[in-house]
């Protein structure tokens, strides 16, 4: 009696955790919880990508520095060479003498196409 009540209570232990194993598998593969998990895949992937390209910059930075040191790119500026002009990408500033009444230009950068097929 004793080994058939064991048995009979085994089996209905097996049965509930196996029904509840595939239960748990059937939510985690509906579509809603599958865009879930693409979504937090993403963003999980955005953040190391964000992390690594904050390692790429100081590194460039840090070695930038260094390959100026070696270059004596910091030391002083003699002032009888010319002054070369550098064009940099910055933030638009304002240039010209209407900046009080709101209309500005913008300096830009030389640009010079050659592209041929620009004008058809």
């Amino acid at each position: 009696m004793f080994r058939r009540t064991f048995w009979f209570t085994a089996g209905a232990a097996a049965g509930v955790w196996a029904t509840t194993k595939v239960n748990r598998k059937l939510k985690q593969l509906t579509p809603e919880s599958l865009a879930a998990q693409a979504a937090d895949k993403a963003i999980e992937t955005g953040h190391k990508l964000k992390d690594f390209a904050l390692d790429v910059r100081e590194s460039m930075v840090r070695r930038e520095a260094e390959l100026g040191e070696a270059l004596g790119l910091e030391a002083p500026v003699d002032p009888d060479l010319p002054v070369r002009r550098h064009f940099a990408v910055e933030a638009p500033e304002p240039v010209g003498p209407d900046r009080a009444l709101g209309t500005t230009e913008y300096r830009t950068l030389p640009y010079n196409s050659y592209n041929r097929n620009e004008d058809h």
